[in-house]
């Protein structure tokens, strides 16, 4: 159902496009809760990185385990995105945004009082799950209430400035809440999440029950899909422990691409799958959200890195680790506000081509890191190629995956790149844990020399994750210029038949 029709006062006719229309305070309101909403994730993702080394410290916590406060968050996100993008475009956008924002607020203040990693993971899962349907529900009312072009562009260039400004505060607040104690970082969401909630009563429009037409659940769908991302990361973990080669790892494999094979099937045989495999003949949109699976996924596993060696070797505490990711955040929150103008005049090829090979900077000037800090030469530069691939690329994916779909299916596009950039995220910081812990010297008494050996190979497994999101934006340059060429040949032809 189209959010135009429902904002009644706001829009004056839901055949004019919003960007020849003046938002008005209301359309402005919704906005704005909207963006509270990515802020609030932002927030939550940022402080927790901050906290991981104070938590390792404090429930005695291997780096294997320690991940999964990261993963159990991750994976109950993006496993069950796309079953939250399909409900929102079923149960109606906005219901589906309040129950899911009071569930992650309780949530955020369960993970604050817990005392064992068992139940701290598990809060982090039930926390994702929540905002596996906050998210695409929030990005599809964005979607549909701003017509594609210039003011979609600028809705969603608002959007990534919220999540830069999320991201940048919740550094800075983690860093001086984790001195007061690790759960403070993890008990703040909560509140905000409640002043969201209710700000949502008020300003996000009602769009109703959509007609459903007979359509239901892909429940088959959801288990097969959020089953095999669980076990690919869980096995991915615990490799390293029991062996590549023991037979647990093997069987666990082979039930993952079992797992992802029925997944396949299920969808092309249901009659209301969670996956119409037809929109993936877009080009745009695979583009889209492979090069968010591979941005994300390299990103995670560099930000869990960088702050165990901060903290862990350099003996930082939590405020000046989050001070040397700031810069990054400043460039996306900066930038952000003048994206839909460059975005409408390079395009998202290009822009996605340089903020890739920016992320690539950014890990190889990292790989410069020893046991003595050099902020010059080595973590500058890196946080400010990071806050330059950042502030060019997310932008560029949200409108590039959901670029050509209908509005019915805006939820479904949305689930699917905030899936990728999840499922992304947990499969690459499995991948560099798993790394790490095979090259950790397991004795009482660690040297610096031999901490910092253990992180080189995981930072060189993400920068080779980089490498390959280059061959992806490349690709998204040679389809663009085909398309234009196509374009100026069809347009040469309707003037030759003129």
């Amino acid at each position: 159902m189209h959010v135009h029709a429902i904002v009644t006062g706001v829009i004056e006719s839901t055949t004019t496009s919003t960007s020849d229309v003046r938002w008005g305070p209301r359309l402005w309101g919704a906005l704005v809760v909207l963006c509270g909403v990515v802020f609030l994730d932002a927030l939550d993702v940022s402080m927790v990185g901050v906290a991981l080394p104070a938590i390792r410290e404090d429930l005695n916590m291997s780096t294997a385990a320690l991940q999964w406060v990261v993963s159990g968050y991750i994976l109950g996100y993006g496993g069950l995105l796309l079953l939250g993008g399909r409900a929102a475009d079923l149960l109606g956008r906005r219901r589906v945004l309040l129950v899911a924002l009071a569930v992650f607020s309780v949530g955020s203040l369960a993970a604050g009082l817990v005392s064992s990693p068992e139940l701290l993971i598990a809060a982090r899962f039930i926390k994702g799950v929540a905002a596996a349907f906050t998210a695409p529900a929030a990005l599809s009312i964005i979607t549909t209430t701003f017509h594609e072009g210039p003011a979609r562009n600028r809705a969603l260039s608002i959007f990534a400035v919220c999540a830069a400004s999320g991201f940048s505060l919740g550094l800075v607040a983690s860093g001086l809440l984790t001195e007061i104690g690790w759960r403070w970082p993890l008990l703040l969401p909560g509140p905000i999440g409640l002043v969201i909630l209710i700000a949502a009563f008020k300003f996000v429009p009602n769009d109703g029950r959509p007609e459903r037409d007979g359509q239901g659940y892909d429940v088959g769908g959801a288990i097969t899909s959020t089953a095999a991302m669980l076990l690919l990361v869980y096995t991915i973990v615990q490799a390293p422990e029991i062996g590549w080669a023991n037979p647990f790892t093997i069987v666990s494999f082979a039930v993952v691409v079992a797992l992802l094979t029925a997944f396949v099937v299920i969808e092309r045989r249901s009659s209301h799958p969670l996956v119409r495999l037809g929109i993936l003949r877009s080009g745009s949109l695979v583009r889209a959200n492979l090069g968010a699976m591979i941005f994300f996924g390299s990103y995670v596993g560099f930000q869990f890195i960088v702050m165990q060696y901060m903290q862990r070797l350099l003996g930082w505490s939590a405020i000046e680790t989050a001070l040397a990711f700031l810069p990054a955040a400043v460039i996306v929150a900066a930038s952000s506000t003048k994206m839909d103008k460059v975005i409408d005049r390079f395009g998202t090829p290009r822009l996605l081509m340089v903020g890739i090979l920016a992320l690539v900077g950014s890990y190889a000037f990292m790989l410069g890191m020893d046991v003595s800090p050099n902020i010059i030469g080595v973590v500058l530069p890196s946080m400010l190629l990071l806050g330059i691939a950042c502030a060019l690329s997310i932008t560029s994916f949200n409108i590039q995956a959901t670029a050509g779909v209908k509005d019915e299916e805006q939820g479904l596009a949305s689930g699917l790149v905030n899936t990728s950039l999840q499922v992304g995220g947990a499969v690459g910081l499995a991948i560099v844990t798993a790394v790490i812990s095979a090259n950790e010297t397991h004795t009482a008494q660690v040297t610096p020399e031999e901490l910092l050996a253990s992180y080189f190979p995981g930072l060189a497994v993400v920068a080779g994750i980089a490498v390959v999101g280059v061959i992806v934006a490349l690709s998204g340059i040679i389809a663009s210029r085909k398309e234009s060429k196509a374009r100026a040949v069809e347009a040469e032809l309707e003037l030759a038949n003129a």
